[in-house]
């Protein structure tokens, strides 16, 4: 987790919110040398549960062949 300055973070706010969304790493603003805020990138949430792992679960077996 990285750390910087609430006037660091004024002045190259854009680019640091394109670096958070490109490699997820969270920035802990602070002000004063005491941490105000964090920067995280934004998850969204699935709308269905149904096919929430598609593509990400294989099954090398036939699963409908009998015992």
């Amino acid at each position: 987790m990285q750390t910087i300055n609430a006037s660091v973070f004024k002045a190259k706010c854009l680019k640091l919110m394109e670096e958070v969304n490109e490699n997820g790493e969270e920035i802990v603003i602070l002000k004063n040398g005491k941490p105000i805020s964090k920067l995280v990138p934004y998850k969204s949430k699935p709308q269905s549960l149904f096919g929430l792992h598609e593509g990400k679960v294989q099954s090398l077996d036939d699963l409908i062949e009998p015992v």
